[in-house]
């Protein structure tokens, strides 16, 4: 536990550090400053563009897994909200910029406002968001089963794999839905959902999970279909489940419980 516990720290921490490298870029371009400065800024020239969507990826994916109630913020400073009417400095986002999308211009033919300064403050709000799931990865109200788990449910998942390569269908699809129960379990449970059944079931979880809207018509759909499945795999009274239902079953609780907090 201890390894992997030390693994996600470091991770985050360099996750960190490149999110303020290019903060620093941002922040240095078309400012004149001293020679030690020019320096920074030249080692760190062109890191924002270069690095954004990659640090993206993983920076959002870690304020879900940590910080759920921020992931929204998180992705809007970069994509803004869906419907705009006009882009002026509070509705610029990180995307625009990435695009190539600029200031319009005024009156006068300069531009409206300074986007360099509003894609900055977004970034910046952004690596504070980062910087406070660090802080909650250290907390002591985290559980760091969480992170454990999700390393057991990949070693699961992939034993699944075996077993249907080698034939087993039936075992492979019931022991990937055992996996998707219990990440299902443990979702409600961090977000305080409380399913009241003795025994409770995937679509026991789904609905309980839907009504506390931690899922959406689709992903609920989806759950619904891969319990579906796993009554094939457990029931030898129904049909012999295909080898197409079984991979996407397995394909199914993988992409739930890598998306799914």
């Amino acid at each position: 536990m201890r390894d992997n516990l030390d693994k996600y720290r470091r991770d985050l921490s360099e996750l960190t550090k490149l999110g303020e490298e290019m903060l620093v870029d941002l922040s240095l371009r078309d400012a004149a400053g001293d020679r030690e400065q020019q320096k920074i800024a030249d080692r760190v020239k062109g890191s924002f563009e270069r690095n954004y969507q990659r640090w993206y990826t993983e920076a959002v994916a870690v304020v879900g897994q940590l910080i759920h109630a921020r992931a929204a913020e998180f992705e809007r400073l970069y994509m803004g909200e869906a419907k705009r009417r006009l882009i002026d400095a509070e509705t610029y986002n990180i995307q625009d910029w990435l695009t190539g999308r600029r200031a319009p211009a005024d009156g006068s033919g300069k531009p409206a406002f300074n986007d360099l300064l509003a894609v900055s403050m977004r970034l910046k709000m952004q690596l504070d968001i980062l910087r406070s799931a660090e802080a909650r990865l250290e907390s002591s109200l985290f559980d760091v089963r969480q992170l454990v788990q999700a390393d057991l449910f990949d070693s699961q998942l992939d034993a699944c794999r075996e077993l249907a390569a080698r034939g087993f269908l039936r075992a492979a699809g019931t022991v990937a839905g055992v996996v998707l129960e219990k990440h299902l379990w443990q979702v409600a449970k961090s977000h305080g959902v409380v399913v009241r059944h003795s025994e409770p079931t995937l679509n026991d979880f789904n609905d309980h999970l839907k009504k506390a809207g931690l899922l959406d018509v689709p992903i609920w759909r989806q759950i619904q279909r891969l319990a579906d499945i796993r009554n094939l795999c457990g029931h030898q009274k129904h049909r012999e489940p295909r080898g197409k239902e079984v991979k996407e079953m397995i394909e199914g609780v993988d992409g739930i419980i890598r998306t799914l907090y």
